[in-house]
């Protein structure tokens, strides 16, 4: 993208690198309606985030930032945690954004994140209220520390209604716990996933993807989820965008893409997962995403339950919102562990042939692998930022495009966070 600036000239940012042509990753929709808007359009996209009536996709996701307290000091944080130390949400505020979410969206997926929302030891009561208000899915996104420390918490959590945990998760060795975090940290990781699976939460794993740093970990990481399943669902990655906490300015040449993520699994894992596999997403903006669904056979091997030929014609964007929400709910959550336990078994001691075991296998046994690319301020597409479908609560209960609320310029101001 070249972007040129009468006070700043001109620039480029690489959008695309890899063996995919970007012309070809394309996903038509027709534009979503907000029908209850929460700003009007004034000084025009991206300056009315609320959602406006310009919008063009409903909430998938919505994140709530509990805190702003972290137990880390990462260099590369969307939130800059630690940096604001004003007083955690009250439950009341909470409350409110809840009900403005529920208002504007309906029943989406609510993610609660911060800082480090597992620091709050009322995070239980804040899960059961968000289901009392009508939210079916709730995740929290955690670096799993005091998971690992704290099985008793885990255990308040998963009675409180938690569905799903997305673990913080860059890596299979200490060395680059030790770049990215500060500290080692796969011990505790693990010991997080114990608990989860212990109290039967779903777990997906989430690394930042930084070049140089663990971009050569990708079939590692994989394979560890595969070990972890049915516990771990999936992996989520996130190549590394240039906003929030950064340890310097982007050297563009090193910035990963897509289509370089899609590669490089597939040379990792020398083909057993295949770029055909991938697909882009019916949510929000082909360039922004890539879901592969899987299901797990013998031998950890993942047979791909979509082709990218599927994805054609035009399509409805808020049937893609619908389709988006309901499969997180449905591939993120726990498991009924006995029905995984027992996959090969009926109550009497015979092999399963029928459509019972086609349902266990499918719901107990299934993969997802899926990456996004967050946008900063120098690859940043109003487009993209209009078909959004994560978007951040504010405290006034104004949902924002994700990227459009951490975006900070080199200087680290930002446009809506802390605003």
């Amino acid at each position: 993208m070249e972007k040129s600036c009468p006070e700043h000239g001109r620039f480029k940012a690489l959008l695309w690198r890899g063996s995919i042509p970007i012309e070809k990753w394309v996903r038509n929709k027709i534009p979503a309606t907000i029908e209850t808007p929460n700003t009007l359009v004034d000084q025009g996209c991206p300056f009315d985030c609320g959602l406006c009536p310009e919008h063009r996709q409903h909430t998938c996701t919505a994140l709530i930032e509990v805190t702003q307290r972290c137990n880390l000091n990462c260099s590369f944080c969307f939130a800059d945690a630690n940096r604001n130390y004003d007083q955690d949400l009250s439950m009341e505020t909470i409350k409110l954004m809840y009900q403005s979410v529920m208002n504007t969206s309906g029943d989406c997926n609510i993610q609660l994140s911060g800082g480090e929302p597992t620091l709050r030891d009322d995070l239980h009561l804040i899960i059961a209220m968000g289901h009392k208000i009508g939210f079916s899915f709730i995740q929290v996104n955690t670096n799993g520390i005091r998971m690992g420390e704290d099985e008793a918490y885990v255990k308040q959590l998963k009675e409180a209604g938690l569905n799903s945990v997305f673990l913080q998760f860059d890596g299979t060795n200490d060395e680059i716990y030790k770049k990215l975090r500060g500290k080692s940290l796969l011990a505790i990781k693990i010991k997080a996933l114990e608990n989860c699976q212990k109290y039967n939460i779903g777990v997906v794993l989430v690394p930042t993807v930084v070049a140089n740093i663990n971009d050569d970990d990708l079939a590692n990481i994989i394979d560890f989820a595969l070990d972890w399943a049915p516990t771990v669902k999936g992996v989520h990655l996130q190549p590394a965008s240039y906003f929030g906490r950064i340890p310097t300015l982007p050297d563009e040449q090193k910035r990963l893409t897509l289509g370089d993520l899609m590669d490089k699994i597939e040379a990792q894992t020398e083909k057993r997962i295949c770029k055909e596999s991938f697909s882009p997403p019916g949510c929000e903006n082909a360039r922004c995403s890539f879901h592969g669904n899987y299901s797990i056979q013998g031998n950890k091997e993942l047979i791909p339950m979509n082709q990218r030929s599927q994805c054609c014609g035009v399509e409805k964007a808020e049937e893609g919102a619908r389709k988006a929400k309901a499969h997180v709910v449905r591939k993120w959550s726990g498991n009924d562990l006995e029905s995984a336990d027992h996959l090969e078994k009926n109550s009497e001691g015979q092999s399963k042939d029928d459509w019972d075991s086609i349902l266990d296998q499918i719901n107990c046994y299934s993969f997802s692998l899926s990456a996004m690319a967050f946008q900063d301020v120098w690859n940043l597409d109003l487009n993209r930022v209009k078909d959004c479908c994560i978007h951040v609560v504010n405290t006034e209960g104004k949902l924002i495009p994700f990227c459009m609320y951490n975006l900070t310029d080199k200087n680290g101001h930002s446009i809506y966070r802390n605003q």
